[in-house]
C-alpha cells in the first residue's frame, strides 16, 4: 500500500520504486539541467575555498593546527605526484591538481551520508527528487573531462605554439621524411591524434562515474535491508568505500597531470 508524504506526492511502494526514486535528479522544468548536481557540486567547492583559506590564514611557522597538518598532509601527496609526472614548469599545474583532488574527494565523499538523510529533509521543502552524489552524474564527470581536454590543448599550444601543435597532429605518432609520405600519413596521424585525445575524457569521466554509480548503487540497496542488516553490511562497505572514494579522487588527479605533461612534451 502506497503512503503519501507532504503534500501528495507518494512514498515508494516497493523496492523497484525506491531504487528508481533514489537514482532520479531534481531537474529544472524542461529537465535539461540537473540542479542537485550543480548545486552540491558548487557548494562543496566553497568548502573545499573555505577550508584551504582558513588553514592559510592560521598556518603558524611553530606547532601547526590539525587543520594546518591536513592541508600539508595534502600538498605533499599533491607536490610528489606533480614532480614525479610532470617534469616541465608551470605555475598552474599544482593549484589544478590540489583542486580537482580535493574537490573529487569531496564529491564522493557525499556517499558517505545515510542515502535517505538529505531527500528526507528537503522533503519538508517541497523537494521531493534528489541525488547527493555529483560524481555519480555522467554529466558531471563528463563535464570535468571536458575541461582537462581544455587544459591539455591549452598545454599544448602554449609549450608548442599553434603551428607546433598543428603540425604534430600530422605528423606523429608515424614520421615520414620525404614529402610524399608525410602527406600519405597526414591522415592517419591526424586520425589517430583525435583517438587519442578523445579517449583520454572518456576514459576519465567513465572510471569516474561508473565507480561511484555503483557504490551509490549498492549503498541503496542495502537501505531496502531490515535495520540490523544494514548496520552489519553497511559498516564494512562504508571503510572499503573510503579507499574507494580517495582512489578515484587521486587516480583523477594523477592522470589529468600525466595528460598535461604528455601535453607540454615534444615528439
Amino acid at each position: 500500500m502506497t503512503t503519501e508524504h507532504g503534500t501528495g506526492h507518494a512514498a515508494p511502494a516497493n523496492a523497484t520504486e525506491y531504487i528508481q526514486h533514489h537514482l532520479t535528479h531534481l531537474s529544472d522544468a524542461n529537465k535539461t539541467f540537473n540542479l542537485d548536481t550543480f548545486w552540491i557540486s558548487l557548494v562543496l567547492g566553497f568548502v573545499f575555498l573555505g577550508l584551504f583559506y582558513m588553514a592559510a590564514k592560521r598556518a603558524t611557522p611553530g606547532v601547526p593546527g590539525k587543520l594546518q597538518n591536513f592541508v600539508e598532509w595534502i600538498m605533499e601527496l599533491v607536490n610528489d605526484t606533480v614532480n614525479s609526472a610532470f617534469h616541465a614548469k608551470s605555475a598552474v599545474i599544482a593549484p589544478l591538481a590540489v583542486t580537482i583532488f580535493v574537490w573529487v574527494w569531496l564529491m564522493n565523499a557525499m556517499d558517505f551520508l545515510p542515502v535517505d538523510l538529505l531527500p528526507r529533509v528537503l522533503e519538508f521543502f517541497g523537494v521531493y527528487n534528489l541525488r547527493v552524489v555529483p560524481t555519480a552524474d555522467v554529466n558531471h564527470t563528463f563535464g570535468m573531462s571536458i575541461g582537462v581536454l581544455l587544459c591539455i590543448i591549452g598545454f599544448s599550444i602554449k609549450a608548442k605554439g599553434v603551428g607546433g601543435w598543428g603540425k604534430e597532429l600530422f605528423t606523429a605518432p608515424f614520421h615520414a621524411h620525404g614529402t610524399v609520405g608525410i602527406i600519405l600519413l597526414a591522415p592517419v596521424n591526424f586520425i589517430f591524434q583525435m583517438l587519442e585525445l578523445l579517449a583520454k575524457p572518456i576514459s576519465l569521466s567513465l572510471r569516474l562515474f561508473g565507480n561511484m554509480y555503483a557504490g551509490e548503487l549498492i549503498f541503496i540497496l542495502i537501505a531496502l535491508l531490515p535495520w540490523w542488516a544494514q548496520w552489519l553490511l553497511g559498516g564494512p562497505w562504508a571503510i572499503f568505500h573510503i579507499l574507494i572514494v580517495t582512489l578515484q579522487a587521486f587516480v583523477f588527479m594523477a592522470l589529468t597531470v600525466v595528460y598535461l605533461s604528455l601535453a607540454v612534451e615534444k615528439h
